[in-house]
């Protein structure tokens, strides 16, 4: 693979929805991350919530400013607020993510004089592109975008079947991680603390809750699971801070009445540690872009079990990494944690896999090459 130069320094602004705790928005912290460490300038505009993940990019010396857009009735200003920021600002390039930004900063950079210089990230298989109108004005914006760059060979096809972008334009850039992180983390008491046995088998999903993740799915695979192996136990990672699909979740959980066999644990900053802590690592979505939790599942050696959906096949292997079942399926999802549960070997067996397959293919350094080559072609274009 051709490097990136090393002489060539870029200011960038990097324009995302939210800055919640998400898989994108992590993705974005570590390569805004990885662009301060080698030079670059990125600077951060986020358009609506909390704007949780501040801190962290402040932090790392990325310069973060929010222009509000928290409804719809908010675009044009934020289109004119954005316009005149880029304008102020001039960076080398302009670099969209999620389907709001990419709207807003795809019309506010054309405006502002960047439409040959405009990138846009899908971090996703968002279905809104499956309505027709949402398909149509998606594809008219997305011919001011230069480059798309996608996470998953998934992705790239549903986006030029759903999204109507040129295939042309297309660079299929996977998530990358740091496995040292995961890898050299230590679980420090976690499971006292959460009152779990030594001999609990604990399965961990770290997903914020939402239709797509399907979180009653799972739920109920662990009750199945249970009348077989009365030591499971589940612990549920993330929030719901736009919606009820949290309460939901909770609900499902008594009516099944799991009792102190799920616990949900929220927004948490430690997630390596609890990753550490676990013995295996469960999803039930619907769909996934591509799931950067899987990576950091792995990239802590726990085996997987997941859904056979989208992209998660280029991710996860199924029989080497973990086991994929079909979606919507509890009976079969709780057959494949018993499985791991039930066999210990096999369960460091694939964790190790995992971890081998993260560090020789998902690799943090060769994401940042890769993005820096597609912003470089871009800026040589003008």
């Amino acid at each position: 693979m051709t490097t990136p130069s090393k002489s060539t320094k870029l200011h960038v602004v990097e324009i995302v929805t939210t800055l919640g705790i998400g898989g994108a928005e992590m993705h974005l912290l570590a390569l805004t991350k990885a662009l301060v460490v080698r030079g670059h300038v990125p600077e951060i505009v986020y358009l609506k919530g909390a704007g949780e993940l501040t801190g962290d990019f402040l932090k790392a010396g990325v310069a973060v400013h929010k222009i509000p857009m928290e409804r719809a009735l908010d675009a044009p200003r934020a289109i004119w607020k954005l316009r005149r920021f880029l304008r102020r600002a001039k960076p080398d390039l302009v670099h969209t993510h999620l389907l709001k930004a990419d709207s807003i900063g795809a019309v506010a950079a054309f405006l502002a004089g960047y439409r040959r210089r405009l990138v846009s990230s899908k971090h996703n298989d968002e279905r809104a592109l499956m309505r027709p109108l949402v398909s149509r004005v998606h594809g008219m914006l997305s011919m001011l975008d230069q480059r798309v760059i996608v996470l998953s060979d998934h992705v790239a096809q549903f986006v030029v079947d759903w999204g109507r972008v040129s295939p042309w334009k297309i660079r299929r850039i996977y998530y990358g991680v740091n496995p040292d992180q995961f890898a050299s983390a230590k679980p420090e008491g976690l499971r006292e603390e959460l009152g779990l046995a030594r001999e609990h088998f604990v399965m961990t999903c770290v997903a914020r809750f939402a239709a797509q993740k399907a979180h009653d799915v799972l739920l109920k695979a662990l009750s199945q699971g249970l009348t077989e192996n009365p030591n499971l136990r589940l612990l549920l990672v993330g929030d719901d801070p736009f919606g009820d699909h949290r309460k939901k979740a909770e609900a499902v959980a008594r009516d099944l009445k799991l009792g102190d066999r799920v616990q949900f644990l929220g927004i948490r900053r430690d997630v390596p540690r609890i990753l550490a802590a676990s013995d295996l690592f469960v999803m039930s979505s619907l769909w996934e872009g591509l799931g950067l939790v899987f990576l950091e599942a792995m990239a802590a050696g726990l085996p997987v079990v997941a859904t056979r959906v989208s992209a998660i096949p280029e991710v996860v292997p199924h029989g080497r990494a973990g086991l994929l079942v079909p979606a919507g399926d509890p009976t079969a999802m709780a057959r494949a944690m018993l499985q791991i549960a039930s066999r210990p070997d096999r369960g460091r067996s694939l964790g190790a896999e995992g971890r081998a397959w993260v560090g020789e293919r998902f690799g943090l350094e060769r994401m940042i090459d890769e993005t820096l080559l597609v912003y470089e072609g871009v800026v040589s274009q003008v």
